[in-house]
């Protein structure tokens, strides 16, 4: 029979490697000047375009799926 103490060990184990994971990171950013970062991710304009474009299609695929057309 496992002890207790024995039965914890995965779960502190899962605990402190989320802890870690999680923690702050020292990264490009830290330290950084504020206002010199980008007001908009690169490929902004690209995925708002992939958005409209498929808002369109699913506005599209609503009125051929009401239109009496096929009936």
């Amino acid at each position: 029979m496992r002890s207790r103490g024995a039965a914890a060990l995965p779960a502190l184990a899962l605990l402190a490697a989320l802890t870690a994971g999680c923690a702050p990171h020292d990264g490009p950013t830290a330290g950084a000047t504020p206002g010199t970062a980008s007001p908009t991710p690169s490929g902004y304009a690209e995925m708002l375009k992939k958005a409209d474009d498929a808002e369109s299609a699913a506005a599209a695929a609503d009125r051929d799926a009401t239109s009496d057309a096929d009936r």
